[in-house]
């Protein structure tokens, strides 16, 4: 099965920090593994996003103010965690249009699986808030856009480390849309543990820190079984490639490899195949040692394109 791909070059040009985690490279990193495996993938140039779809999910005047605080040189510090650079504001409209066109062209039937190259990652950015190195909220912006595209059961699977809590923000209570998430505990940002309340569209779980893969498998087959339940008619993945053992941000907290994360997207396809045609569209998040990272995309890609 082909495999559509979105990116840009322009995501290159988001610079947040010569020693800052979410570099470039990381993107490079992802392409030349694609790239050098020879896959069936059907090459797809990013769109800027329209403000009507990043106003589904974000405030007006949040919106209007990462545009005011975008540098024309420099970098303007919206948190600890997150900058922007002079390309940024252009990466980061890319980054949520390509998941909201990748959405809209599995929905007019131009492709049935595809995946989101694209930086800066979303799942952490908050309706009015950015994070955790997250401008716009990709993920969650394409599950409005796929509502509106006339998907009626639209379910967003996460398997990044760290908590979804932006994706959480902008889909919890929302009728249509399911939010299925892993991540290690305890772990930044805080958020996701089961016991904490959440709307009844939220399932969250979570593997303790330092458990082996075994624990985390057992974990996301048990949440893979409640997105089975809600029956979806198409699945966006945050795909963070950050659980995987060698990765530095986390420090190695999970015990994760690439059969892990093949493992996964196997998984997601098995209920995709079940309720949703087969359509999964899935996104970049995080995951920040190069070598792992160029590795582990790789894998979820090959097995998203297995049918």
């Amino acid at each position: 099965m082909a495999v559509a791909l979105y990116t840009h070059h322009d995501m290159f040009d988001h610079r947040p920090g010569d020693r800052h985690p979410e570099r470039p490279e990381r993107l490079r990193s992802v392409i030349d593994a694609l790239d050098d495996a020879a896959l069936d993938l059907a090459p797809n140039d990013a769109p800027i996003v329209d403000e009507a779809d990043l106003l589904r999910v974000h405030d007006k005047a949040y919106v209007d103010e990462i545009a005011r605080l975008a540098p024309a040189s420099g970098r303007a510090v919206l948190d600890p965690d997150t900058s922007m650079s002079a390309g940024s504001l252009t990466a980061a409209r890319r980054a949520a249009g390509a998941v909201v066109q990748a959405v809209r062209d599995v929905a007019a039937g131009k492709a049935n699986r595809a995946f989101c190259a694209v930086r800066p990652p979303g799942h952490h950015a908050e309706p009015g808030l950015p994070m955790g190195f997250c401008i716009f909220s990709n993920v969650a912006v394409a599950a409005h856009a796929a509502r509106a595209a006339g998907f009626a059961r639209v379910a967003v699977v996460d398997f990044d480390v760290h908590h979804g809590n932006g994706t959480q923000a902008a889909l919890g209570g929302r009728p249509g849309l399911f939010f299925a998430s892993i991540q290690a505990w305890p772990m930044w940002p805080g958020t996701g543990h089961p016991d904490d309340a959440a709307p009844d569209n939220i399932v969250n779980t979570v593997s303790p820190e330092g458990a082996p893969a075994a624990v985390w498998r057992k974990a996301f087959e048990a949440l893979m079984g409640k997105v089975d339940a809600f029956a979806p008619d198409l699945i966006l993945v945050s795909a963070g490639f950050d659980a995987h053992a060698r990765d530095p941000v986390s420090g190695g907290s999970q015990s994760l490899e690439e059969a892990d994360f093949a493992w996964a997207t196997r998984a997601i396809a098995d209920v995709a195949d079940r309720h949703a045609r087969g359509r999964v569209v899935s996104s970049l998040e995080g995951g920040y040692d190069l070598q792992a990272l160029g590795r582990s995309a790789l894998a979820h890609v090959r097995a998203l394109g297995e049918g």
